[in-house]
């Protein structure tokens, strides 16, 4: 890793996406969780791009792509808890869009660690429900702790590792408002 002018343009980036995305743990709104964690995906795909980090963009556009069609779903049918037909049919096929990510991206077994949190991380939106988007924060957390390590993104891990503590007590925010 050489300290160029690339690689500090991919860290200010990684810092962004980290700032919004700490953000969503303590929103309530899935709506506003959805924006901001669109802002952050654009912010983190010039990260990754940067540090030409594939498969973590390829996740980055397919996470894009994943919350319009939420946020389009949201708008178009109402908020609900519920999970209709046509939901886990978007779950399925962002799953295959993953899948096909991971083959297409593969560099190792370090590499699918983006897939497995996007996969994760797209359950936790896809559920509708704050609390477990919160609590799935954290496994989520750790795999992109590892990938940021993988891609040598020293933000990446520090604001990551930032972000699974904000994932934690979000969650016990969550836990303990539900009482």
């Amino acid at each position: 890793m050489e300290l160029s002018v690339t690689y500090v343009a991919s860290q200010v980036f990684t810092i962004i996406m980290y700032a919004l995305l700490a953000i969503t743990y303590y929103v309530k709104n899935r709506k506003a969780i959805l924006i901001l964690n669109l802002i952050s995906l654009i912010a983190n795909g010039l990260a990754y791009v940067l540090l030409n980090a594939y498969s973590g963009l390829a996740m980055c556009i397919i996470a894009l792509v994943r919350n319009i069609v939420f946020l389009v779903d949201e708008k178009r049918n109402g908020k609900t808890d519920e999970i209709y037909k046509k939901d886990v049919i978007i779950l399925i096929l962002v799953y295959i869009a993953c899948i096909i990510s991971a083959v297409v991206t593969f560099e190792g077994f370090l590499s699918l660690l983006s897939i497995f949190a996007t996969m994760v991380y797209t359950y936790s939106v896809w559920q509708k429900k704050t609390k477990v988007y919160k609590f799935l924060g954290i496994p989520v957390g750790i795999l992109w702790v590892a990938y940021n390590f993988y891609v040598k993104s020293i933000f990446g891990v520090i604001l990551e590792g930032i972000l699974l503590i904000c994932s934690v007590t979000g969650y016990m925010l969550e836990r303990k408002d539900n009482i």
